[in-house]
This record gives structure tokens, sequence and C-alpha cells, in this order.
């Protein structure tokens, strides 16, 4: 055997192939999980997003009882509790009643982030789509948001303006007392837009999307927004009329951009302006009293506190 010859054990060296027509890949490609961020969040499951939609309802009923409790046990010890019905009309229990909204709302934010984030482990702000779509610079984004919001709040005080109605329970809420108007102001602005929209165009309508389609998810979620105050303002049309026109509207834009940032953004201009007017309700009202408030104007100004 000369040294150039091959060793006896020596494996046969092939030429590489370039023919891949018989390879088949080891996980079908339909089954491999989409790239797009909104496909992958956490809240996209129906079970888990109706599930997180009910307790943030159940915060709303269960935890104001929080404060509310304590106060009637005082008045109990203290041999002052009134009949049922004054003990609605009780400013203090109505007060009470609108603070205890600010920790239900951090309960409600708290168990979303858990689930968006997967307890931390993502960014809460990139999953949970609170960011501006690409198709626009940021500029154009949020004065498209703000003009939109106006404009939104505009027609609905024409519509309040022009069509009235009767006073409802909230509105008679909001009169009690400085300390629930105020209240009420903070809120709307500080808790409710964010809160309530991470709640509606984020958990349930991402939920709804993909399990049932745009067009489905848009009807649902327009239709359960407005439809929690059918009862609450049942005696105000006008009202009810302009919180489905703001429902439908918030859940189109979060279509369409496919972020949810651009609903917060109109949700906290609308409800901000709505606060402003709260806050400034008693200058605006002395500035000219001969001037009677239009009637169900102070039920859309007001009805905000509790939108969910």
């Amino acid at each position: 055997m000369t040294p150039n010859d091959p060793s006896p054990f020596a494996t046969p060296v092939s030429e590489p192939t370039t023919d891949f027509s018989d390879y088949q890949p080891s996980q079908p490609l339909q089954q491999i999980p989409p790239s797009d961020p909104e496909g992958s969040q956490p809240w996209t499951d129906l079970l888990v997003a109706s599930g997180t939609w009910l307790a943030s309802v159940l915060f709303l009923i269960f935890v104001p009882l929080v404060l509310v409790v304590p106060y009637i046990i005082y008045l109990i010890v203290s041999g002052t509790l009134p009949s049922p019905a004054a003990l609605g009309n009780d400013k203090t229990v109505l007060f009470l009643s609108i603070l205890g909204v600010v920790p239900a709302h951090v309960l409600t934010f708290f168990m979303i982030w858990l689930i968006v984030t997967r307890g931390g482990k993502l960014p809460f702000f990139k999953a949970a789509g609170l960011e501006w779509p690409k198709s626009w610079s940021p500029v154009k984004w949020t004065v498209a948001c703000i003009v939109f919001a106006l404009l939104l709040l505009g027609f609905g005080l024409l519509v309040t303006k022009l069509y009235g109605g009767s006073k409802t329970q909230l509105d008679l809420l909001m009169e009690s007392s400085t300390q629930a108007r105020l209240a009420t102001a903070f809120l709307a602005f500080a808790t409710a837009p964010l809160v309530e929209e991470l709640i509606y165009r984020g958990v349930l309508y991402s939920a709804l999307e993909r399990t049932l389609g745009v067009a489905v998810a848009v009807v649902i979620v327009s239709a359960l927004f407005a439809g929690v105050h059918v009862i609450q303002y049942i005696n105000n049309i006008s009202v009810i009329a302009v919180i489905t026109l703001l429902s439908i509207s918030l859940t189109l834009v979060r279509a369409y951009s496919g972020k949810l940032l651009p609903s917060v953004v109109i949700h906290l201009v609308f409800n901000g302006v709505q606060s402003a007017m709260l806050v400034l309700q008693p200058y605006l009202e002395g500035a000219d009293k001969n001037v009677p408030p239009a009637p169900g104007l102070v039920a859309f100004t007001h009805f905000l506190h509790r939108l969910f």
C-alpha cells in the first residue's frame, strides 16, 4: 500500500448535495407561533380575558365596601345609624363609595400587569401595546388623537344640550358634596382612562379579535362598554347615546391602529376636559347665575367616574 492509497478504514467522502426536494420540516409551518407580538400576548386567551374582566367588575363592587363598612359600623356604635333610605343619601357614604374606586383600579391594574408581563418577565408597555403605530409619526398620532377626542366631546355636549334628559342617580351623587365631585374628577383623569382601556380595548378586544375576528370583537367590546351603563342611565337616553358613540369610536381606533395607546390618549383627553369642567363647575356657574344649566349636561359631565 502506498502512502497515497486510501485507508481501508476511511469513510468515503461524498460530494455535498444541494437537492432539498425531499426535506420535511420537523414542525409544520402552520404550527409555528407568529412573530407578531399581537398574536402572542398572554391575554389573547379568551378564558383568561373573560376572567380578568369579571374580576375587575367584582373589584368595583366590593372594594369600595372596605371603606364604607367601617363608617357604617361607626354609626351603629355611636347610635346614629339612619334609615336605609337616608343612609343611601349620606354624603360620607357617597364620597367613600367614589373614593373606593381608586384601590379597585389599582388592584385591576396590578392584575393586568401580572397577566400581560407573565409575572414581570415581559416589558409591560410593549406587551400591552402601549406604543404608537408605525404608520404615522408619534407627533401626528398625538395631534390626531387630541383633535378626535375634542370632536367627540363637542358632539357629546351638543347631543346632551339638544335632547337633555332627566337627572340620573349619578347626577344626585355628584351634587351631594364638593368632595364627591372632586373625587370623581380625579378618577376620571388619573386612573379611569388607562385601567378601563386595558380591560376593554386591551384584554377583551385582543382575545376576541384573535378568537372571533376583528368585526365581532369591535361589536362585542363596543356593546359591552356601553351596555353596562344602560341600567345606570336608563332615564337619560342622550347620555347613553354619547357613551355608545364613545365606545364605538375607541374600539374602532383600537382596531384600525393595532395598538392600545391611541385609545388611551383619546380617552385621557376626553376625560381630562370633563374633569376640568367638574373642578371649575362652581366658578362657571357663579359667572352667570341667570343661565340655567342645560338638561342632561350635568349627567354627561359626571358619568365617567364609573365607566366600568
